[in-house]
């Protein structure tokens, strides 16, 4: 498999792209004009900076308006396209895309078409160039590839062929086994792109909208299977127009595209096993089951306050680790480390981020297997010194700078808390205040970052997105978007602040960029768990009662129910499958969450029409005094 990427796909200038192309493992680029006329240097010193980085140059593009004009307009075309083989020549790349005419004065017609580039082709082949003909979604006469196929047939010279690109394609609706029947050696290269679902004039969606295979909607594994089909082994490149990739991290952007290509044709193979695909040998997609553990870094200076919250939710301190400052509090299924190591990663975490989460770990079908497949997209492993006799947990760096470790059942994996640990003897433990499990974790990051974190999450793991909803905050919308596994053991909400005033925004900037601000606990009875946490001390975020009077009306509830709601703090929300109930700490340091949530009945969501006030209740008491920090 060999991979490209566009220029226009990400951001900073001339070197910049080139070095975070080069870095992501690309085996080449295509230069976009615009670059190109904004770099300070001449066409040959370009190619040398891309040869230099190790980069062919798959394509020269765009050039535009140029088939089925009249005179005089079209020998200026003619004209144009010399003066751009000269540039091609100097820059050192043999293809030049062309794509369908939008001109006012173009006449259409196939064989006016297939004649121009007939002719076009012949001035190529004097120089040992290529063009390629692409159908634009918003052409004037030629929108569909079929038609841009049907002229590059009719035009019959070998250095003129097609270029296929996903969006104009699956933008239309236009049937991808059609494909199927163009032979290989006709389609010069293949450009790859993604979108969200969004009713949108075609032009506009393509300019700033666009994202990585596997962050939208459209269906580019059924395209790429129909490509794969005719045999196609050339380069596979992204074409990616979208506001925010414009301004992210280059390398970010760069290493997502790769991901986005390998987890690609990772699918088409297993779609299509019968075309042998050349692409990094991986296990499936993982089977994850839920979260095991959750893991904080703090010091010894902070660590009651945070044993004290803990307390408070029913959580007993368990067990000790057999060599590390690291002790074990459970509940239920539930297990919360407290890491107070004075070296390591988990220090460093503490030093930068203050008193949060720095790991969590994940209970998967196999570890390795799940280390293995996220190393072939691109995840950073971690490994740390262990004592005699204990495990080597495996694990990843996560998206955000924290750890993702993985247990399973076939190894002594199933085995962490009996090797690891030994249990600690005496004291009263609280009481239980009846949480069963991790219901879900809320990871924050910018918005610009979230495609990201979508696509590290249901690349590497059996897993699904929701619908992306907008969660009102008093200073800003937040966009908010699940990642789930099939049962619901597996529930992961990422939300992604617009600026530092929203409650996601406020905790991103104060710890700075702790990504875990949400711990969402289960509960089977939310009344007795209320009652439970009410004995233990626990005070819960106090809502407004003009909530209730909302919620009581909206719903319908029986004036009793809404009381007992009203009397534990609860919200409460429901769906066609069932009912939910919430009930919230108030924050605690710079905007962290602790939630316990009850579902009845399959209920599906996230209580998102209670966010709004909610956060209005959790800003209210947001400590102005911030989290501990070293």
């Amino acid at each position: 498999m060999k991979t490209s990427i566009a220029t226009v796909s990400i951001s900073g200038d001339f070197a910049e792209k080139l070095a975070a192309i080069a870095a992501a493992g690309f085996d080449g680029i295509e230069i976009f004009e615009n670059d190109f006329l904004v770099f300070d240097g001449t066409p040959g010193d370009a190619g040398r900076m891309a040869r230099d980085a190790g980069l062919a140059i798959t394509l020269f593009q765009p050039f535009r308006d140029f088939e089925g004009l009249p005179e005089p307009q079209r020998r200026r075309a003619f004209d144009r396209a010399e003066r751009k083989f000269d540039v091609m020549q100097e820059m050192g790349t043999d293809l030049m895309l062309v794509c369908s005419s939008v001109s006012p004065v173009s006449l259409g017609g196939i064989d006016r078409s297939a004649g121009d580039f007939h002719e076009l082709g012949e001035r190529a082949a004097r120089r040992g160039l290529r063009v390629g003909y692409e159908a634009l979604a918003w052409g004037k006469h030629v929108r569909d590839h079929r038609d841009a196929w049907e002229i590059v047939r009719r035009a019959d010279h070998p250095n003129v062929g097609l270029i296929l690109d996903s969006f104009h394609t699956l933008a239309l609706g236009i049937d991808v086994d059609s494909i199927r029947a163009i032979p290989a050696d006709r389609i010069f290269i293949v450009q790859l792109a993604d979108a969200p679902l969004i009713r949108m004039d075609p032009l506009h969606w393509s300019r700033h909208y666009r994202n990585m295979p596997g962050e939208g909607d459209l269906p580019v594994t059924e395209f790429m299977a129909a490509v794969a089909a005719t045999g196609y082994d050339g380069y596979l490149s992204l074409e990616i127009f979208n506001d925010q990739f414009r301004g992210g991290s280059p390398r970010s952007i760069a290493s997502d595209g790769q991901r986005s290509l390998i987890w690609l044709m990772d699918r088409v193979r297993r779609q299509e096993p019968e075309v042998g695909i050349a692409v990094p040998d991986m296990p499936e997609r993982i089977v994850v089951e839920g979260v095991e553990f959750v893991e904080f870094a703090t010091d010894g200076r902070h660590l009651a306050e945070l044993e004290h919250l803990l307390s408070g939710f029913g959580f007993s301190k368990a067990a000790r680790h057999v060599s590390k400052d690291v002790t074990l509090w459970r509940q239920g299924d539930i297990h919360i480390v407290v890491n107070t190591a004075i070296e390591g990663l988990a220090r460093s975490s503490f030093i930068v981020h203050g008193t949060s989460v720095y790991a969590i770990g994940l209970k998967v079908e196999d570890a390795a297997a799940t280390v293995a497949r996220a190393r072939a997209l691109g995840a950073e492993p971690f490994e740390q010194a262990v004592g005699p006799g204990e495990l080597a947990i495996p694990a990843i760096h996560g998206v955000g700078g924290g750890l993702i470790y993985f247990l399973d059942e076939k190894s002594d994996l199933a085995r962490n808390w009996e090797i690891d640990f030994r249990p600690v003897e005496g004291g009263t433990p609280p009481a239980s205040a009846g949480l069963t499990r991790i219901d879900h974790v809320g990871q924050a990051m910018g918005h610009d970052e979230m495609l990201t974190w979508l696509l590290f999450y249901t690349s590497i793991f059996r897993t699904r997105k929701t619908t992306m909803v907008d969660v009102v905050d008093p200073a800003g919308i937040v966009r908010s978007q699940a990642v789930e596994n099939d049962g619901g053991g597996f529930r992961l909400t990422l939300n992604g602040a617009e600026n530092r005033r929203t409650l996601a925004g406020h905790f991103l900037a104060e710890s700075f960029g702790s990504s875990v601000q949400h711990l969402a606990f289960a509960t089977r009875d939310i009344f007795t768990t209320a009652a439970a946490l009410r004995r233990n001390g626990f005070e819960p975020l106090s809502m407004s009662p003009n909530y209730y009077d909302d919620v009581e009306a909206r719903f319908g509830l029986e004036p009793e129910f809404a009381d007992r709601l009203r009397s534990e703090s609860l919200l409460y929300d429901r769906d066609e499958h069932g009912e939910y109930f919430q009930l919230y700490a108030p924050t605690w340091g710079e905007g962290f969450i602790f939630e316990i949530v009850e579902r009845r009945n399959g209920y599906m969501g996230y209580g998102a029409p209670n966010a709004p006030f909610r956060i209005a209740a959790q800003k209210r008491h947001l400590r102005p005094s911030g989290m501990p920090r070293g």
